[in-house]
């Protein structure tokens, strides 16, 4: 029987211990027929929401204790390099899309395709902040020819600022439809964003996710960039709810999820 789980923590180290212990209790386990590790085995979540309470506190990466003896899941030097793949459009020549890309520089044509002001945000199409040239050009022709770039956080914060709070249209998108012709298309979809009560609140959904090293490294940089948002825009941090109806645990992770909560896959079976 399909059973969605709900996980309410208080930072997000309460949350990946949690979510960790939940997996082992309930995942299901299950042979990879495509995607990513095609062949190995997951155990998975049928569905799941995580509310966090204070992603705020710090460390935002959880800490195993010593006496295990077993590397955390995600180290602060690879949160370092992770935060920019998020945030910026960095792109390496051999990657087909970043998570940054998408979200701060996404193409978007050239200028004559959105001339209809009843269909485009003309201020937004007018902000080179927000609608950047690909390149600097000296005259608007050359613009029309290049095309531009789409900065998603920083129209948000436009938005958020200049056209009130109470609008459900502030999502950020990452994922697109020719994904699905990809080898490898985004986990991460999108992140849709609410202010309410004066905080900015984040709502990240996964098509799939890896719980062991994924989620906590993912949800951390989702972290900054709602602090840098939120700071932007004049509001104070807010709360994260994530979902998914893949979040996973890999079977050469097992073992190790089983040392961290002194009961194995199997006991929980039994019960």
């Amino acid at each position: 029987m399909f059973k969605p789980i709900f996980i309410e923590a208080t930072t997000l180290s309460d949350a990946w211990f949690q979510t960790v212990y939940k997996c082992l209790e309930v995942g299901r386990d299950f042979i990879i027929d495509k995607g990513s590790n095609e062949g190995q085995k997951r155990l998975e979540f049928d569905y799941i929401t995580i509310h966090i309470k204070n992603p705020a506190e710090r460390p935002l990466l959880p800490k195993l204790p010593s006496q295990y003896n077993i590397p955390d899941p995600v180290s602060e030097e690879y949160l370092n390099d992770y935060v920019p793949y998020l945030m910026t459009g960095e792109k390496k020549k051999d990657e087909a899309y970043t998570y940054g890309e998408r979200i701060s520089r996404y193409p978007q044509g050239i200028r004559s395709n959105f001339d209809d002001s009843n269909i485009w945000n003309q201020d937004i199409l007018n902000n080179k902040k927000l609608f950047e040239p690909v390149v600097d050009a000296i005259d608007e022709a050359t613009y029309d020819i290049m095309g531009y770039l789409l900065n998603q956080i920083e129209t948000i914060v436009y938005t958020y600022k200049n056209k009130g709070y109470r609008n459900n249209q502030m999502v950020l998108q990452i994922a697109q439809p020719s994904d699905i012709l990809l080898n490898d298309p985004p986990c991460l979809r999108h992140l849709d964003t609410r202010i309410q009560d004066n905080k900015l609140y984040f709502f990240p959904y996964y098509r799939s996710w890896d719980l062991w090293g994924g989620f906590p490294a993912n949800l951390a940089a989702i972290q900054y960039l709602k602090e840098y948002m939120a700071s932007e825009i004049g509001v104070e941090d807010g709360e994260i709810i994530a979902s998914s109806k893949g979040l996973h645990l890999y079977n050469y992770v097992w073992e190790l999820a089983e040392i961290i909560r002194g009961k194995t896959i199997e006991e929980f079976k039994k019960n």
